[in-house]
């Protein structure tokens, strides 16, 4: 996307890992492409989601670019690569914080938006990345962290946790390479997460 959006439209800028920038789907699925096309008030500037990133490569990679990108509405989703990292929770802790006050400092948290990480464990690849309960478990933990901490600094959460649940039996929700959600699947997201986002776009 190209940084400069169209005059009286928001600025939108997706912070996160592979779930954000829509492994495995085309681009025109991706939730926060068919999240703007849901809401034609919003521009999408920029997705700086990458395949692999912690909570530590959003404070070292993407938060330095959004001065630059000058957003004025970012959604924020990230934990999963924390859990197959092993990193522990003091510091997934610490590092959200951190996040969640730079995005605080920038654009206010009426202008923030915190999805949480759906649980990969139920789909057909899942196995591969841990054991399926333990990581089912930090997953969940990581999510209450994130709500928490949002919470503290009034920052409105959108819970898509129970929506990944439905891969268990409809592989239809899944993306051809058997761990990463659909379209489909971001469609019930995006269902999901549009009126949370525009919530804030009257707020």
């Amino acid at each position: 996307m190209t940084p400069g959006a169209e005059p009286g439209r928001i600025r939108y800028v997706a912070l996160g890992d592979s779930y954000t920038i829509g492994t495995s789907v085309s681009e025109a699925e991706r939730w926060p492409n068919q999240l703007a096309a849901r809401l034609p008030q919003l521009e999408l500037v920029a997705n700086l989601g990458v395949n692999g990133f912690t909570t530590g490569d959003v404070i070292e990679r993407e938060l330095p670019q959004l001065a630059a990108l000058r957003p004025e509405l970012v959604t924020l989703l990230i934990g999963v690569n924390d859990v197959v990292q092993g990193i522990p929770e003091a510091s997934y802790r610490r590092n959200v914080g951190r996040i969640l006050d730079e995005l605080v400092r920038q654009l206010g948290a009426e202008r923030v938006l915190v999805v949480t990480t759906p649980d990969y464990t139920v789909t057909p690849a899942g196995a591969d990345y841990g054991d399926p309960a333990r990581q089912s478990a930090a997953i969940r933990r990581n999510n209450a962290i994130n709500a928490e901490l949002a919470a503290a600094r009034g920052i409105m959460v959108v819970d898509i946790y129970d929506l990944s649940l439905g891969a268990t039996n409809d592989r239809s929700l899944v993306a051809n390479d058997g761990l990463h959600p659909s379209g489909a699947q971001y469609a019930l997201w995006v269902d999901r997460i549009a009126p949370a986002a525009g919530e804030l776009l009257i707020a």
